[in-house]
């Protein structure tokens, strides 16, 4: 006979949360959804990354659903796989006493029932639970099962869901409203460090550390747990000077969670078990990949010595299957794939035992330098986008080969080859700070006369003008035309040349510096050369005469370099003979045209993520806005690109003149014309956008925000206004202190004594002040 004990009585098996769960409301809904339309969900991902917590978390809340309960069957600590189908059993409380199979007895009782079964860390046995899922739900037609496992269990009929780590802070560049991407992993480093020192608190002078800790440890749940838990004998700055060296640090005490997962190393060497010795080896050459990798990156680099090229596509997918490696992009022409910053260490840990880490670490090299130097050949042509996506894409990669051509003996010249190649790339997406960084490394290092040093001598003095430092710019200029006059190099000189003429222009001497550019673009037309400097040359050439009052001469240069850039596919540089275009249609009072073409270099440089030259053309547009008499909208994107210019630099700064006077201009007639208080209201509006949102205003996407509501005329100071703003939106105190980071207890003295202060004695009464407050600033 069969015996049903006490467990299924009560409807389930869920053990009581002993630690709180942080905040994931999408991927509980998301699993939620997918669970009431797929019998067999998996939820998969990297070891330590919340999937057990997400499965549990919503099985609780869907419990009233399965009139016969919900069941938690742990597998974790299975060896054997014949016993799955007995732990299932076991865990239900069914005690069969026939000689019946397990399996038989399961199917049997489960044939009429409506329930969840919650199976729990199936990696090991994946192969069998997906055999027992598929006949169960073959048999039981009101039984779901929701899995988790690091890779799919590949029964009929699954549907997965990738658990992700929780989203990074960025505390260098925290986001200009709304609420900081990154509070959910700060939370919970925050809850933890609690749980072993109660007066932890995040606070203004550590939250930027919290974050950057989190962001080591790639915001996983598991890594941030045990990282939290070193605040009972270090600071948070200790432990981030000690994250290096991880897996001894991060050494778990709990008794709470289950031995495997009281260090970070155990949680990985666990996931390496798991995989074959040939994945476990491409693992291992993996590492020396930074960010992301593509299978091209993958085949050259990790190949050979054991692995042939076309097995490397199959040990991909399986890293994959087993959540080692993310599949990232994947609505891109091309997938990626990254390692974890825990997993990349622990592969090189690997790599390095196995003696193979000098090797992989050249292969790395030699790729990189390649695809530099393909960008750089291939960069004035139609392809142009889709390369700059591509080298932005491997950008961490560039990184790790740059440091290694410069901290490798004898490697130095080539470093100077892969920086100075990536020139464009430095210049199109606003990168000039590190790509001065790593040309004046190179230059420092390689010191000898030599044609890579004086091509990284023109990209670093091109950069440096754009950057103001116009000494350091004007030496690296003449140290280039030194090295090329003598040897004749006319594309060198040419090149020196135009930094000469840039730096002229940028100085106010407009005079020389259409002297100088014109003697560029007849070098170039001697040499025959057609490039993207060519084409910055004629927009230098058209800026500079447009500033010398010769507007028409300006508009039919700006026309040349269009037409060589429609018939080349050059876009890029086009976007700035377009921006020239446009300056000069404003100046002659042609509003619609220079609109037109403002808003046609705005998308190029939102397509190729050049901050500078999206800022300027959104503040161009308020000039135009204001000529058009559109002065509202002149002066939210006058606050749109105020917000914008400390974030990327202001070419005021630069002692640009005109754009000083038109800026300065474009303010007096929108306040004359809206008044203070009008003008105050609408450059607020602007402030609010970040620049995705200040784009698409600027474009006609999207109509700027509401007129904040005032905090300055509140008796509130800022963060009781916050805190005011999230009881009238109907948090909870709960709630409260989770998005505000801060204790329960303090969210709730702010809301007593905003009550006090304000004399009110309901949320509801405060709810409608705050309501009455906007409603007064909007009158």
């Amino acid at each position: 006979m069969m015996a049903v004990g006490h467990q299924l009585r009560q409807r389930g098996n869920l053990p009581a949360e002993v630690t709180s769960f942080v905040d994931r409301r999408g991927e509980v809904a998301e699993t939620k959804r997918l669970l009431s339309v797929a019998r067999l969900l998996t939820l998969t991902g990297a070891g330590g990354v919340g999937k057990s917590r997400l499965a549990l978390r919503v099985a609780a809340g869907v419990r009233r659903a399965f009139v016969d309960g919900v069941w938690l069957v742990e597998l974790a600590t299975l060896q054997d796989h014949m016993l799955v189908d007995q732990t299932v059993a076991d865990s239900m409380g069914i005690r069969d006493r026939t000689t019946r199979s397990p399996r038989n007895v399961l199917v049997g009782y489960l044939r009429d029932r409506q329930l969840l079964l919650v199976l729990d860390n199936c990696e090991y046995v994946a192969e069998y639970c997906a055999d027992l899922a598929a006949e169960l739900l073959a048999a039981a037609p009101e039984v779901r099962i929701l899995a988790t496992s690091q890779q799919a269990l590949s029964a009929p009929g699954e549907q997965l869901l990738v658990v992700l780590p929780l989203p990074l802070p960025d505390p260098e560049h925290p986001p200009l409203r709304g609420r900081p991407v990154g509070d959910d992993v700060i939370h919970l480093f925050a809850e933890r460090a609690m749980l072993v020192r109660p007066d932890f608190e995040v606070t203004a002078d550590n939250r930027a550390t919290v974050g950057r800790i989190c962001r080591q440890l790639d915001g996983l749940p598991l890594a941030v747990e045990l990282a939290a838990a070193r605040v009972r004998v270090l600071s948070p700055e200790q432990i981030l000077a000690r994250l290096d060296d991880r897996f001894r640090l991060l050494r778990g005490g709990s008794h709470v969670v289950l031995p495997r997962h009281q260090t970070l190393r155990a949680v990985v060497d666990w996931s390496y078990e798991l995989c074959s010795p040939a994945e476990q080896t491409l693992w291992a050459r993996a590492s020396v990949f930074a960010g992301g990798f593509d299978l091209d990156a993958a085949e050259a680099v990790c190949a050979g010595d054991g692995i042939a090229r076309e097995e490397v596509l199959d040990l991909l997918t399986g890293l994959v299957d087993k959540s080692i490696l993310i599949r990232e992009n994947q609505d891109h022409a091309w997938a990626r794939y990254r390692l974890l910053n825990t997993l990349r260490h622990y592969g090189r840990d690997r790599l390095r035992a196995g003696g193979q880490e000098a090797v992989l670490c050249r292969r790395h090299r030699d790729y990189y330098l390649g695809l530099a130097e393909r960008g750089e050949a291939e960069w004035f042509g139609p392809n142009q986008l889709e390369l700059s996506a591509h080298i932005r894409s491997a950008h961490p990669n560039l990184r790790v080969a740059l440091k290694y051509c410069l901290t490798t003996p004898g490697e130095s010249q080539t470093g100077l080859r892969m920086a100075a190649a990536l020139q464009f790339y430095w210049l199109c997406c606003g990168l000039l700070a590190e790509g001065r960084h790593w040309l004046d490394r190179a230059l420092a290092l390689d010191t000898e006369p030599s044609k890579p040093r004086a091509t990284a001598l023109c990209a670093a003095a091109h950069i440096s003008a754009l950057q103001g430092d116009y000494p350091a710019a004007t030496a690296m200029a003449q140290e280039c035309w030194d090295w090329a006059v003598p040897r004749g190099a006319e594309t060198t000189l040419a090149c020196a040349q135009f930094t000469r003429s840039l730096l002229a222009r940028l100085n106010g001497d407009l005079p020389r510096a259409q002297m100088l550019v014109e003697d560029v673009l007849a070098r170039f037309e001697v040499l025959g050369e057609l490039s993207t400097n060519v084409i910055l040359a004629h927009a230098l050439l058209a800026a500079v005469v447009l500033l010398q009052g010769d507007s028409d001469r300006a508009i039919e240069l700006c026309g040349e370099g269009m037409a060589l850039c429609e018939r080349h596919g050059e876009q890029w540089a086009r976007s700035y003979v377009v921006s020239t275009l446009s300056l000069a249609e404003w100046t002659r009072g042609e509003v619609t045209q220079a609109g037109a073409h403002a808003r046609e270099n705005l998308r190029d440089m939102r397509n190729f993520r050049d901050p500078v030259g999206t800022a300027l053309q959104i503040e161009r547009l308020a000039w135009i806005a204001s000529e058009a008499g559109e002065c509202e909208r002149a002066t939210v994107l006058l606050g749109a690109a105020h917000q914008l210019w400390p974030l990327f630099g202001d070419p005021a700064a630069l002692d640009f003149k005109h754009h000083r006077a038109a800026r300065e201009a474009c303010e007096r007639q929108a306040r004359h014309r809206l008044g203070d208080r009008a003008f105050q209201a609408a450059f607020g509006r602007g402030t609010a956008l970040d620049l995705d949102q200040a784009i698409a205003y600027a474009l006609g996407e999207k109509p700027a925000p509401p007129t904040p509501a005032p905090t300055a005329r509140s008796p509130l100071t800022k963060r009781e206004q916050q805190v005011a703003e999230l009881v009238a939106k109907g948090l909870s105190n709960k709630d409260i202190a989770a998005q505000l980071v801060i204790a329960q207890r303090t969210a709730e003295g702010h809301v007593e004594h905003i009550l006090a202060k304000l004399g009110l004695t309901k949320r509801t009464q405060l709810a409608a002040w705050v309501t009455e407050q906007r409603e007064i600033w909007d009158r």
